[in-house]
């Protein structure tokens, strides 16, 4: 081991490194993905795999080159540490052909062999790896590159390792979403490609022991980040809560969630403090949120009682294209499959969703209820209201605007009643979703507005809530007058 608590050690692989080592370098794969928390020593791993490729252990093509990318030429520069630490414990005669140099670029060459062998680390940038035919390439923590630069640079290495058969090992803590490069690695592997992600099921307490080793499984051969350091971390992570919890379970927890949690509507955490497995009764009139959707976007109907705190939710799209082709064009895969199998989503009408037969269902889901109100953007003010007509709708209607002024208000009553645990609801699929792509946006005012995090997110269940639980709020803040009676 050329550093570390072990440093001086004979290193010994863990059962999950010799398994991604076997993995990356079997026959016929050309693409090794691993994906683990942070300080699981992936990077140390790779840099070994990288030298032994050097050394023509596992390649014997002449005049090898291999490339350390990453985000900036300072982390590709630990990689490269790495290998300059693992090759000074070679025996003497191979280090003595080994050429060190750190300017102009960070290079190691290696003379024996036929000579003519080097291994280059440099940044996420697309024109410094145009030209080269590199037999091996580490992308170093590929979830979290620039978007542009990242996907140039991973074009040019992919392509430069196609002129000699080589392979590129793509290593990295999860992305914040479904929709980045490095998740679709992972999601949808290609033919050659070997994954390997120690990543825990979604929903689970940043202190869960069972998940935490799942995504540390180094912490268990003395690898990292000890199993005590993690759950101590974990429980101050809750304690602070925001942002410290969220890249918490970003980097340690290797969970796909933003780490930008400033702007967020609610994050995860808040809002699993509202699952519950058992709802509370419907007590009392139902408030009843709408997004209208067109073709692409979702339709999605809140529904809030705000005297038990019960939210329903229900969400519909058309029926073409299909959910699965639907999903695999928003870049979350199967997902809309499985809402539909928990009954959260449904499918109405053909390219678009028919909105007077749909409020029509959406009052049949409460019926037996009274409705105190049904509460909507007041954009699709004309469209809705004909629907409504239409559709033989009598109830007291509540118009918002989605903008600054009456957008910030509904966002801020929304998370205060998260916070003052009056929003109960069961595990569902479609809010989780949802509320992962709301974000904030802020006025120089510092007032609140909706909006997505990404274009093909789908926050349209998130936007009905908000305006469901926000009138809900208003209607259980107004004084109850008593009525007064007068004898004539």
């Amino acid at each position: 081991m050329p550093e570390g608590l072990n440093a001086g050690k004979p290193l010994r692989l863990a059962p999950f490194q010799r398994q991604f080592v076997e993995g990356a370098l079997a026959e016929g794969v050309s693409t090794a993905i691993l994906s683990i928390g942070r300080g699981n020593a992936k990077t140390a791993l790779s840099a070994g795999i990288a030298l032994g490729a050097l050394l023509g252990v596992w390649d014997s093509q002449p005049r090898r080159e291999v490339l350390f990318a990453a985000r900036v030429r300072d982390q590709a520069r630990i990689a490269w540490d790495f290998a300059c630490g693992l090759a000074s414990f070679l025996p003497p005669e191979i280090q003595r052909r080994l050429i060190f140099r750190r300017a102009p670029r960070l290079e190691i060459e290696f003379d024996g062999d036929g000579g003519g062998h080097i291994l280059r680390a440099i940044a996420a940038d697309g024109k410094s790896a145009l030209g080269s035919a590199p037999t091996l390439a580490l992308l170093d923590e590929r979830g979290h590159w620039a978007l542009d630069k990242g996907d140039e640079l991973e074009a040019a290495l992919l392509s430069g390792l196609g002129k000699r058969g080589g392979r590129a090992l793509i290593i990295s803590t999860s992305a914040a979403n479904d929709t980045h490069p490095f998740s679709k690695w992972i999601d949808e592997p290609l033919p050659g490609s070997y994954v390997q992600e120690h990543r825990p099921p979604p929903g689970l307490p940043a202190d869960d022991r069972a998940s935490l080793l799942l995504a540390n499984p180094g912490s268990e051969h003395g690898i990292g980040s000890s199993t005590d350091w993690l759950e101590a971390q974990a429980r101050r992570a809750i304690a602070r809560g925001g942002s410290t919890l969220s890249n918490f379970r970003l980097y340690n927890r290797n969970e796909r969630v933003s780490g930008e949690a400033r702007d967020q509507l609610v994050t995860m955490d808040e809002w699993l403090s509202c699952e519950v497995s058992e709802l509370p009764p419907r007590d009392g009139p139902v408030v009843i949120g709408i997004d209208l959707g067109g073709s692409a976007s979702m339709t999605a109907a809140a529904f809030y009682w705000p005297e038990s705190g019960r939210l329903e939710c229900l969400g519909t799209f058309p029926a073409f294209p299909a959910l699965l082709d639907r999903g695999q064009s928003d870049g979350v895969a199967r997902r809309y499959v499985e809402m539909q199998d928990r009954g959260e989503l449904t499918v109405l009408g053909d390219k678009t969703v028919p909105v007077a037969p749909w409020l029509t269902s959406v009052l049949k889901h409460v019926e037996g209820s009274s409705v105190a109100a049904i509460t909507m953007d007041r954009y699709k003010q004309s469209e809705l209201g004909e629907a409504l007509d239409r559709a033989g709708i009598r109830a007291p209607l509540s118009w918002r605007g989605q903008g600054f002024r009456d957008g910030g208000e509904d966002c801020e009553r929304f998370r205060r009643a998260i916070f003052d645990g009056r929003v109960k609801a069961r595990p569902s699929l479609l809010l989780r979703s949802a509320l992962e792509d709301a974000v904030c946006l802020r006025d120089p005012a510092n007032n609140l507005k909706l909006a997505k995090a990404r274009s093909t997110g789908r926050i349209d269940a998130a936007a009905a809530s908000v305006l469901a639980v926000a009138e809900g709020s208003r209607i259980a803040g107004r004084i109850k007058k008593k009525a007064r009676i007068v004898w004539a």
